[in-house]
């Protein structure tokens, strides 16, 4: 049986690192931070990959993940405005918040 604790610690480190990076180039760490979100929305038992929500997900979380992440596949093989990736950084940060304020709990 593993820490809850432990995987929360991981997430909150690798994302400090990350906001970081996307403070000096923002378009380059994106990809990072949809991987770093994917992993946790997964193992919170989000099935981002099923455009179908299931029941007790939030459909806005699924929606915006998948958005962010269309602007960084599109970062990565094309020029993205800088406004589309703040976006995507913004809504990911969002998700982040919601998936460690929920794995944090009681």
């Amino acid at each position: 049986m593993t820490d809850p604790g432990l995987d929360l610690h991981e997430w909150e480190t690798r994302w400090s690192d990350l906001q970081d990076q996307a403070a000096e180039a923002p378009a380059e760490a994106l990809p990072d931070m949809v991987r770093l979100v994917q992993e946790m929305l997964a193992e919170r038992g989000y099935d981002v990959e099923n455009p179908v929500v299931a029941e007790n997900e939030d459909p806005d979380i699924t929606r915006d993940f998948l958005a962010a992440r269309e602007i960084a596949l599109a970062a990565e093989t094309s020029q993205v405005e800088a406004e589309d990736i703040q976006t995507a950084i913004e809504d990911l940060t969002d998700i982040y918040d919601y998936l460690v304020e929920d794995r944090a709990g009681p």
